[in-house]
């Protein structure tokens, strides 16, 4: 029998939710960082590494996979401590702007990383040290959107977020189609030797998160560090704090509950993001360009199903959208992986696409909804927390799997089991709009 969570009241003297301009800066930063997933995760660096700078796709592959779970790892562990002494300390901007600056730097370092073997420990690095930024800043930010936005829209105000996010991975693919991976003569007189043209996609990704992340800084209002707490004592007490919750965590049933259920499903979600572009590459041969368009095409139609189900999280409330969405992603993916046809793998990838924005809005929706205010951004730590506490494992085991069965459909058959647990998990979980 699921539990409800204490009643909690909000903190005295927490602000209203924030204006128009407010929750646009706020939206622009998904427009800003989604480049780095889009970019550098999933379709065009992840796919250069394996096909250009590792010896063969399958080395590639498990490489890959073994830099991403290691800084899942890395993620879980200083997620929710991070949380929790932020919470202490007041403001969120400063540790969010630190977290940008983490994700933009090494991208842009991926320049140097040439197509050689000897380059592959350089790449993972620095691949590595930005996908550390990349989640880690998504802490803080997550935990902005209760404040920003009134309560009843959360589900748009995410939803938006997450459309506004495809939209930018969509825009940031398209110039570097046009200026670089598929045009005739790159821009800025790059060459195809060497890879020039692919090796300034992670340029392009570092400015594009560094100039469009402005907004949020500029424009959103940041929670004023009234406590007044000295960064040495807020650490010490955020160590408590955290080590307190944990402790008491049986009194958040239902948060708990939901940490576990989406730490299953987006253990899959990552992976699949993580190797859907290598995936595409290596069982379908795809070149470099047509991962580019498919990458695009797949970001419309995500950013088209995050819009769609904003307003159904609002109306039917987030756990139901979840369910839908992951359910839908688990058929569409075993069927993409049963497909020997491109045309087939396409209409798929395509279709399971609209449910990939819908799948991640409605999860951060419910989270901002079940969070306690006084603790909302050490719970969106723990949420950190429950999508990479067993992140190493996907990519781990996709690349084992695809080592020792040589295939990679082998390998990326296992993220349905994922999937598929992380629903049984949550499908109990009794909401306020359930009781309702």
């Amino acid at each position: 029998m699921a539990h409800s969570d204490p009643p909690r009241s909000a903190p005295p003297g927490e602000r209203p939710a924030a204006g128009r301009r407010a929750i646009l800066g706020w939206c622009l930063y998904d427009w800003a960082n989604s480049a780095f997933p889009t970019l550098i995760a999933t379709f065009v660096f992840a796919a250069y590494f394996t096909q250009g700078i590792a010896d063969t796709p399958e080395e590639g592959t498990a490489q890959w996979g073994l830099m991403t779970g290691l800084a899942a790892l890395a993620i879980a562990l200083t997620g929710p401590l991070l949380g929790a002494i932020a919470d202490f300390g007041g403001a969120r901007k400063p540790w969010l702007a630190a977290m940008t600056v983490l994700t933009v730097v090494p991208t842009a370092l991926l320049w140097f990383a040439e197509p050689s073997a000897d380059w592959a420990f350089y790449a993972l690095l620095m691949a590595g040290l930005g996908t550390i930024g990349f989640e880690l800043g998504m802490v803080f930010y997550n935990a902005m959107l209760p404040e920003i936005a009134p309560r009843a829209m959360l589900g748009r105000v995410s939803g938006w977020g997450w459309g506004l996010g495809y939209v930018g991975g969509l825009a940031a693919l398209g110039l570097c189609f046009v200026g670089f991976v598929g045009a005739e003569d790159p821009w800025f007189g790059l060459s195809r030797e060497g890879a020039e043209h692919v090796r300034a996609v992670p340029v392009v990704a570092a400015l594009w998160i560094a100039v469009f992340c402005l907004p949020l800084f500029l424009m959103t209002p940041d929670r004023p560090a009234t406590r007044g707490m000295p960064a040495g004592r807020a650490i010490v007490r955020g160590l408590a704090a955290l080590r307190d919750t944990l402790r008491r965590i049986r009194d958040y049933r239902g948060v708990a509950r939901f940490l576990i259920g989406r730490m299953l499903y987006t253990d899959g979600l990552n992976t699949l993001f993580a190797f859907g572009g290598i995936y595409a590459a290596g069982t379908f041969g795809m070149a470099q360009e047509e991962v580019l368009i498919f990458g695009a095409s797949l970001n419309v139609t995500a950013g088209l199903g995050a819009v769609a189900f904003a307003f159904l999280d609002d109306r039917w409330g987030p756990k139901r959208v979840i369910l839908i969405s992951v359910g839908a992603i688990t058929i569409l993916g075993a069927g993409m992986l049963v497909v020997t046809d491109e045309g087939a793998f396409w209409a798929l990838g395509l279709a399971l696409g609209a449910f990939l924005g819908p799948a991640q809005a409605a999860s951060r929706s419910l989270m901002a909804h079940i969070a306690p205010p006084e603790l909302r951004t050490e719970f969106f730590g723990l949420y950190a927390l429950s999508g990479k506490a067993t992140a190493f494992m996907g990519p781990l085991i996709v690349g084992w799997v695809t080592a020792w069965a040589m295939s990679q459909r082998a390998g990326m058959a296992t993220i349905l089991i994922f999937l598929v647990a992380g629903l049984a998990v949550i499908w109990p979980l009794r909401t306020d709009r359930d009781r309702g």
